[in-house]
């Protein structure tokens, strides 16, 4: 018995050493994601209006000053217009640059304009305060950006239907201004064939850079209006 304690002993002082010496530690336990279910009031329980701009369809709020979502079909996107001198363009009870102007967050695109770069006339359309919500830079130039490659390489081999829009609670872009900034971001994206949802993504609108995959019926538990799909009637 008196060796066993000492051998136990003996691996105690070997397993404190290891602690100290390498930083051995445990593996951290494992957290679920947890998809937010926000209790404060949100902006809007419904759009106002939807203003049909050709290639995309805008579900747009007066109250938030942009779109709740916009939806449209993709075929073989991509393109070679040269989208340097582009600027967004405001409308009626839109948003406007001077809005964005040292805000911090970028004008997001919703629809993407490089999906309509084959045409530059429907290209030039996705630069729209329809079509426009506020993103910080790491969002916009980062992991959505990544997102909007993806799906456009998918749309070379399918027909998609997709659906982009974002999660409103209490937001503004600066003080004073009523145009609302998302707290979250979300692409659905449903093959056109089978009508199976192929993603259904959400994008904190912050500097994470990260993406969570959610299923349809989360995300529509989640947003506080009514989504009408892309390619649905």
């Amino acid at each position: 018995m008196e060796k066993l304690i000492r051998l136990l002993k003996s691996a105690i002082k070997l397993l404190v050493l290891c602690i100290i010496l390498t930083g051995c530690r445990q593996p951290a336990a494992q957290h679920a994601v947890v998809i937010p279910r926000f209790t404060v009031p949100h902006f809007a329980e419904c759009a106002d209006t939807v203003v049909d701009m050709g290639n995309y369809i805008s579900h747009y709020s007066y109250e938030l000053k942009e779109p709740l979502y916009v939806s449209y079909t993709l075929s073989r996107g991509g393109g070679s217009c040269n989208r340097a001198h582009y600027r967004f363009r405001a409308g009626p009870f839109t948003a406007t640059a001077s809005d964005y102007s040292h805000s911090g967050y970028d004008e997001g695109h919703l629809a993407n304009a490089e999906d309509f770069a084959y045409d530059c006339a429907l290209d030039k359309k996705t630069f729209s305060f329809y079509n426009c919500l506020p993103q910080t830079p790491r969002l916009n130039r980062g992991i959505w950006k990544v997102w909007e490659t993806r799906i456009r390489a998918l749309s070379q081999t399918k027909t998609l239907y997709i659906t982009a829009g974002g999660i409103f609670t209490t937001k503004l872009i600066k003080p004073g201004k009523r145009v609302a900034v998302p707290d979250y971001c979300y692409k659905v994206v449903i093959d056109s064939a089978s009508r199976k949802t192929i993603y259904c993504l959400l994008f904190p609108n912050d500097d994470t850079d990260e993406m969570i995959s959610i299923d349809l019926e989360t995300l529509k538990g989640t947003l506080g209006y009514p989504l009408k799909l892309a390619g649905t009637k």
